[in-house]
């Protein structure tokens, strides 16, 4: 299902784009599946369909979605989703890895923390 709040300081373009991103990345929306409309889906949520288009064009640009001219937008295989969705994620850690340490946290700290997460994963 696809949400946002209006409480949310981000854009709802990026709430929306966000929210059809975890659907694509958990097989809420299957590979090659047809998304609504941008009419359909700025109805249903009562938002004005620029809002819409604008979380399509960035789910696309990043590889999320595909657009196939006169039937819609569609959801790209897994695989390549994973890959995008892997690729920002990591793109974010070493963005904050690099802002930590430039405030002075070290090196060692960080790799304890990420062990210390893989422990955790590993153990439940």
């Amino acid at each position: 299902m696809i949400q946002f709040n209006h409480r949310d300081p981000r854009p709802i373009y990026e709430q929306i784009k966000d929210s059809l991103c975890r659907l694509l990345v958990s097989g809420g929306i299957q590979p090659d599946e047809k998304l609504p409309s941008v009419r359909e889906l700025a109805s249903s949520l009562a938002i004005n369909p620029n809002t819409i288009q604008r979380a399509y064009r960035e789910l696309e640009a990043e590889g999320y979605i595909y657009t196939v001219s006169g039937k819609g937008s569609f959801a790209s295989p897994r695989e390549y989703i994973r890959d995008v969705y892997q690729s920002n994620l990591l793109k974010t850690f070493d963005k904050t890895a690099a802002e930590l340490l430039s405030l002075g946290e070290s090196p060692d700290k960080l790799a304890e923390r990420i062990t210390q997460l893989n422990r955790k994963e590993q153990s439940s």
